[in-house]
């Protein structure tokens, strides 16, 4: 079992806001610290300051080597992913570093994690006592293994591991590790209702069709930044399946984003094109670029869309509770370089954007000399009738 003295605890302490590798080449310096096991938790803090800010100020939690906790979700999105399990017991079959595991198990009775790293079954032995989770069972096991044998739960949530042999990222199911596609029967055995954690990376229209029983579909956002695809599974396969597109804020007072619609929704609507821009201009969130809500978010917001390839909107007035970023459009122009230098005159430095444009940002950014940053916001973009456009817009 893993210790750590009190002197290197006291290090820790006093070292937690420091460089790491600074710290790296001072261990002679303290003879009396285990340096590598400082170095780790050190990081670890550092890490939980932005990811799991609760956790911030409980000097007992042990944190894992640097992968894990990369890999893990942040206090947001486990949050989150709280309000959609509850029931009497839950089995985590990829128990990690126990993050998501931690939040979802205040809303059951018994909890069972599994983890075949030993390292991190260590860790989750001494953390969840500290965080007041008594009910926690922490199984050493491989969680297929585990599945198989186990009794029947209330809810089972995994984590498949989305890395090929070569580190990349992988794009369909098939690729995990393990592949619930092969393992959906049993899972549904074991589980009422069972929650697959993905990486946004993954393809959900290949997703959807690898998985038979799917019934909701969530795609998290945090910050404007797509985090995680969340699939439940259920005994009863649902006809239309709700994707749940949730852009959910750390910072400042933004209220968070939620827009739901069904794929056949989103081919049964019809769709509003304009070939001249209004007074506003709309970006939708991550979430939604990342499900396909595209024609759909005419039928249900008062915009027009710039161009079938072009995922931006328009209107007249205001759309205050448009799902994404909205801009006031300020001036207009055309890639010709003599508007270019009239619309743009004034301006020193802007945030450049393209959308369906056949011009990259750093192009951009040679022709019009402008620097990043700034309060000004630059979209090239197409209009329905191919007019290439370089709107200039202000935030709302």
């Amino acid at each position: 079992m893993m210790q750590i003295s009190p002197e290197t605890q006291l290090f820790i302490r006093q070292h937690q806001t420091d460089d790491i590798r600074i710290l790296a080449l001072q261990g002679r310096k303290y003879p009396n610290v285990d340096m590598p096991t400082a170095i780790t938790q050190i990081a670890g803090r550092q890490v939980a300051a932005e990811k799991i800010p609760s956790w911030k100020e409980i000097n007992d939690i042990w944190y894992p080597k640097h992968l894990s906790l990369e890999q893990c979700s942040s206090e947001v999105t486990a949050h989150y992913k709280a309000t959609l399990l509850k029931g009497d017991s839950l089995t985590d079959l990829t128990g990690g570093f126990g993050i998501d595991c931690s939040f979802l198990a205040a809303k059951f009775q018994s909890v069972t994690y599994v983890e075949r790293q030993k390292d991190l079954c260590e860790i989750a032995i001494h953390n969840f006592p500290i965080l007041n989770l008594k009910h926690i069972d922490v199984r050493n096991e491989d969680g297929v293994d585990y599945l198989n044998a186990m009794s029947p739960v209330d809810c089972i949530f995994l984590d498949p591991a989305r890395r090929n042999g070569h580190g990349g990222k992988t794009v369909a199911i098939s690729n995990c590790e393990p592949n619930v596609a092969e393992l959906e029967e049993l899972l549904l055995k074991k589980g009422k209702r069972v929650m697959i954690k993905l990486s946004p990376m993954l393809d959900l229209t290949l997703a959807l069709k690898e998985l038979q029983s799917v019934q909701e579909v969530h795609i998290i956002s945090a910050n404007n930044e797509c985090k995680e695809l969340l699939l439940i599974l259920g005994q009863t396969p649902a006809d239309e399946i709700p994707i749940h597109c949730i852009n959910l804020y750390t910072k400042g007072m933004q209220k968070e984003q939620r827009f739901v619609f069904t794929r056949e929704e989103e081919q049964r609507s019809k769709c509003s094109y304009t070939n001249t821009l209004e007074n506003y201009l709309y970006e939708p969130n991550a979430s939604l670029l990342k499900a396909g809500a595209f024609r759909i978010i005419t039928s249900a917001f008062p915009v027009k869309k710039l161009h079938p390839n072009s995922h931006l909107y328009t209107s007249d007035t205001l759309i205050g509770n448009f799902p994404g970023r909205i801009f006031h459009i300020v001036n207009q122009c055309s890639f010709n370089k003599k508007e270019i230098k009239k619309g743009l005159a004034d301006l020193k430095k802007a945030n450049i954007t393209v959308r369906n444009f056949p011009a990259t940002v750093a192009e951009l950014r040679k022709r019009t000399k402008l620097m990043e940053g700034g309060n000004t916001y630059l979209f090239a973009s197409t209009l329905n009738d191919e007019q290439k456009v370089l709107v200039r817009c202000e935030k709302v």
